[in-house]
């Protein structure tokens, strides 16, 4: 069912990518083919990253969970001082030519080390519950607010919804709370009055403007009221499959408003399939994550899936005009390589869980009177 799910996504991804690249072709003297092309190869490259990751043993994840979070950590520094600004953030790294997001490792490799420590540690004590996994969520927090608010913020709530389901005492996600809280207001201080935190100034104009609408009047409201002329004229059954107007008037309607053409070519029943899609991803996680007799597969499928269909929930709520706009992609949809390899990456660990437990349910042969039979 995940497989299918995500050639489904894919195949969603190629269609949009090919319609709503017109303007972006022309703007670099190139043509929509190139960029399809081009997205074609990574959906390709993406399913052996997960076909390679499903059938390495979910042991490993566990053993590699602290140095991936080390590496993250690394990674996320060197963002701060040598990071390339893409769309005005600063959080982007190259290497070797290769241009991706270290919030995007760093939230693999967190799901990963809170899974090992929820398995692991006795949580009982707040202080313990602080040390091994307030402060490293903290920090990757942190972090990631420098560069990208939304990015931070909506990792705190995967990993807080996870903590919850996980059992974690209510005690100390009342104090979890309460400590974010202090956390998100001092950073918003920070980044109001100084240079640190560039990133917040924009997120909170971005808020005020949308629940003030006369202060709305008086911004520059063009992204979202260009996507809500996409969704509105889009109707039930859309305009047809590359029939996209506002494709060549919307900012990226290749990556942050992707979903908003989708409404426009494929109408309000091709946005609810898409939407299906990710309900589904989730309810198959719920049902491996049933399956497992471990905390730490349980705990990564969970927080894995959480993680990307947040994500996509984050971005379809702003394509139609729910919450303010937020820079956030339609994972597997959006144009980007770094994104889609990394969210295949997650994906391919989900499935490493699903085929052990697989594994494991499957009939055992024995031998009975010579005969070769398996066990009920």
């Amino acid at each position: 069912m995940i497989w299918a799910i995500i050639l489904l996504l894919s195949l969603v991804s190629i269609l949009a990518i090919y319609s709503s690249t017109s303007a972006l072709a022309f703007k670099h003297g190139n043509t929509a083919s190139a960029y399809l092309l081009k997205q074609a190869i990574f959906v390709v490259i993406g399913f052996v990253t997960i076909y390679i990751a499903h059938i390495i043993p979910i042991g490993w994840y566990r053993r590699f969970a602290l140095p991936l979070l080390v590496v993250s950590v690394v990674l996320l520094l060197l963002a701060m001082f040598k990071g390339v600004s893409l769309n005005g953030a600063e959080r982007w790294l190259s290497i070797f030519g290769f241009t991706f997001q270290p919030a995007d490792i760093a939230r693999i490799g967190l799901i990963l080390y809170v899974a090992k420590v929820m398995e692991s540690e006795e949580l009982y004590i707040f202080k313990e519950f602080s040390i091994k996994l307030l402060l490293p969520i903290g920090v990757i927090f942190i972090l990631i607010a420098w560069s990208s608010t939304s990015t931070s913020l909506l990792l705190l709530l995967t990993l807080f919804v996870l903590l919850f389901i996980g059992g974690i005492r209510m005690n100390h996600l009342l104090r979890m709370i309460g400590i974010g809280t202090l956390l998100v207001g001092l950073i918003l201080v920070i980044g109001l009055n100084t240079n640190w935190f560039p990133r917040v100034t924009t997120a909170v104009n971005r808020v005020t403007t949308f629940v003030d609408e006369d202060r709305a009047a008086e911004k520059n409201t063009f992204q979202s009221e260009q996507a809500k002329i996409a969704v509105a004229t889009g109707g039930i059954f859309g305009k047809g499959p590359g029939n996209s107007t506002q494709r060549y008037v919307l900012p990226h309607p290749y990556s942050d408003f992707i979903y908003a053409i989708i409404i426009e070519e494929y109408g309000l029943l091709g946005g609810i399939v898409v939407l299906g899609l990710y309900w589904i991803l989730l309810f198959r996680a719920i049902v491996i994550a049933r399956s497992c007799t471990r905390v730490f597969p349980q705990v990564v499928v969970l927080g894995l899936v959480l993680a990307i269909v947040f994500q996509a929930m984050l971005n379809m709520a702003v394509a139609v005009g729910v919450i303010p706009v937020t820079g956030q992609t339609l994972p597997l949809v959006s144009l980007g390589g770094s994104s889609m390899l990394t969210q295949s990456f997650a994906l391919g660990i989900v499935l490493s869980v699903s085929r052990a437990t697989e594994e494991r349910n499957m009939p055992q042969p024995i031998i009975e009177n010579g005969l070769l039979r398996t066990s009920q």
